[in-house]
């Protein structure tokens, strides 16, 4: 049974717009290779409440996807791997 999810990604300024780009690219190829991308909100760049590694400003990208329920552990997996992310957080939208 498929549920709805919410992705929020802060990606470090220090990509620039490229790597901004590019890495937005790569969360929504991996979401629309297992699951339904139903919406991706390009926040922007927003003050951070708290310094991460260094950085006061990050680039805030929001993702909507219907998918099973085993596919949010995968894509947190890439996440935690994949260059220039500060901070990642995937919740289940609905009960």
């Amino acid at each position: 049974m498929a549920n709805k999810y919410e992705l929020v990604v802060v990606l470090s300024p220090a990509l620039g717009e490229e790597g901004y780009a590019s890495t937005t690219e790569l969360i929504k190829a991996k979401i629309e290779s297992s699951a339904t991308l139903d919406a991706l909100e390009t926040v922007g760049v927003r003050r951070m409440a708290y310094e991460i590694k260094d950085q006061k400003d990050g680039f805030y990208l929001q993702f909507n996807f219907t998918s099973e329920p085993n596919f949010p552990k995968e894509i947190e997996r890439v996440l935690k791997i994949t260059e220039g992310i500060l901070r990642f957080l995937v919740i289940r939208v609905g009960a």
